[in-house]
């Protein structure tokens, strides 16, 4: 049915309202309900964006142990600033080690320099001092040092110990070469006429292990002191010395006493005209005296063999000539002679003939060119000879001392022989000992047994002679003394004064006494009147 045909059959029906207008709404203002999220959308990659262009590097730090060390707390610091926070901590696979992320900040891109070191702060005691105290309140932090090198990296090696020189610091690294170490550690001060002026940064062994090798670093302004002359040697511990002037007392500083410590000065005494540069190579003496000596040059290796006991020589005991220190024994042994089926003691010793002066080392060079050899042996044909003497009664120390014997047996020197062997002599005292020895060897053969039972003869022979005397002997010459006193009786009264033998001779005497004048006056006449003796006197004459 279609629309017309209803509404005529329903004419009473209402009519429909009118439907009202619907008009789109406006599709480009926004909702106010999405303004928020997307605020914070906009806002947290606004912060995203900053944080990934703030963001520093990363890196990877190995230590030992992560004594101190926290995830989140722990900071880096440069010069007290910080410039880094700890991320995480883990363990090496080998657990040998610990690896520390660290996360840094945008001004640490320069410290990912290959050379940068990184090390952990905590308090120490060393002989630079004490450091760290500030960490006793604030915990443990990771110090860094910058790196200098174009090069860079994530992964690093942390430092143990905190570096006692870092970037920036003014003044010159210098390397000792010493025989031993001694009491010096890292730290120690290095002393320039008794200021400190610097310290021991690392040693280490040799490969060869013939020695120790220092690095040493000279503080700013004092660096222009070390030139390419100056001596350096150990300063640790008290020098006591007692010589012509006294006993005497020398040591660099209480510090030096106690953890040791290196000097050095120029030969001269006065400031380097020529100076060192960085890294140079010096010798580390033992002390002042041998840094101050001349170069000794190569020493020459010889050994002696003595018959006697070596209890007081060490290694080390002085090889002197005349009071001049010609080298140090290095050995002292013994060994057993298969020909002579005894027992011998070897000391080698190692000999520097250029402490003989340079006119002396100048002339061998001049003349001869193996100077070592042919001194040694134009010496030992001369009586050249090595004696064990006492150098010190109350300790019993030993050394050896060259000099020459003249009446010496002559002694051929074998040069094909290492080391070379040098003849000896025993000294004063074990010769005595021998000349002690031999007559007491010659008294143990005296028969005294003998000797006593002849003079027990002896004696009764001079008793029964005695007992002869006094029955035979002293009678008569009782009898003679008698008559001798009876004759000095005689003689005793004929020589008293006023017996008529002394007053006969005393009369005679003068009267001869009168002649004599008679007869000097005579001689006195004529020799002033000789012509008296043809014409007499001329008294007479008349």
């Amino acid at each position: 049915m279609s629309d017309k045909e209803g509404a005529s059959a329903h004419p009473a029906a209402a009519p429909l309202p009118p439907e009202p207008d619907v008009e789109a709404a406006s599709r480009w203002l926004p909702s106010l309900v999405w303004l928020i999220p997307l605020l914070a959308a906009l806002i947290g990659a606004g912060l995203v964006a900053k944080s990934v262009l703030d963001q520093g590097p990363t890196v990877n730090v190995s230590f030992h142990s992560a004594d101190g060390l926290e995830p989140g707390k722990t900071k880096v610091k440069y010069k007290d600033v910080d410039i880094g926070v700890v991320r995480a901590i883990t363990l090496d696979p080998d657990l040998s080690k610990v690896q520390v992320t660290i996360d840094m900040s945008k001004e640490a891109k320069r410290f990912t320099a290959a050379d940068t070191r990184f090390w952990v702060v905590r308090p120490r005691i060393g002989a630079s001092g004490v450091t760290g105290l500030s960490t006793l309140l604030s915990g443990a932090y990771i110090g860094v040092d910058a790196g200098k090198s174009e090069d860079s990296k994530q992964d690093f090696v942390g430092l143990e110990n905190t570096p006692l020189v870092v970037g920036g610091q003014k003044g010159k690294m210098f390397t000792l070469h010493g025989e031993s170490l001694g009491s010096i550690d890292v730290g120690s001060p290095i002393f320039y006429r008794r200021v400190q002026v610097g310290q021991v940064i690392s040693f280490a062994l040799d490969k060869a292990g013939q020695g120790v090798s220092m690095t040493v670093f000279i503080n700013a302004p004092y660096d222009p002191f070390v030139g390419k002359n100056s001596r350096w040697w150990h300063a640790s511990g008290v020098d006591v010395r007692l010589d012509s002037n006294g006993f005497k007392v020398n040591t660099q500083s209480l510090a030096a006493m106690l953890v040791g410590g290196i000097a050095f000065e120029s030969q001269n005494g006065q400031r380097p005209d020529e100076l060192a540069g960085a890294g140079a190579v010096f010798p580390l003496a033992a002390d002042q005296a041998s840094a101050m000596r001349e170069p000794d040059g190569a020493p020459i290796t010889t050994v002696f063999y003595f018959d006697q006991s070596l209890r007081g020589l060490s290694p080390g005991a002085s090889v002197d000539f005349r009071g001049i220190v010609l080298g140090e024994v290095r050995t002292v042994g013994v060994e057993y002679d298969a020909e002579k089926k005894a027992f011998r003691m070897p000391v080698t010793v190692d000999l520097y003939p250029g402490r003989l002066g340079k006119r002396f080392q100048e002339t061998l060079e001049n003349e001869y060119r193996n100077a070592g050899h042919d001194v040694l042996e134009r010496m030992v044909s001369r009586g050249l000879r090595a004696q064990l003497r006492t150098g010190n009664l109350l300790t019993s120390q030993l050394y050896i001392a060259l000099d020459f014997f003249p009446k010496a047996a002559p002694v051929k020197l074998d040069f094909k022989q290492y080391p070379m062997e040098v003849p000896t002599v025993p000294n004063s005292l074990d010769e005595l000992q021998t000349q002690i020895a031999s007559i007491v060897k010659k008294l143990d053969q005296v028969p005294y047994a003998d000797i006593a039972a002849n003079l027990n003869t002896t004696l009764k022979s001079a008793n029964g002679l005695f007992k002869q005397l006094d029955a035979q002997v002293l009678p008569e010459m009782k009898e003679t003394l008698g008559a001798a006193r009876q004759t000095f009786s005689t003689a005793e009264q004929v020589l008293q004064k006023d017996s008529p033998l002394q007053s006969d001779v005393r009369q005679a005497l003068q009267q001869l006494t009168q002649t004599l004048q008679s007869l000097n006056a005579l001689s006195d006449y004529l020799e002033r009147h000789p012509e008296s003796l043809i014409r007499g006197k001329k008294g007479d004459q008349k």
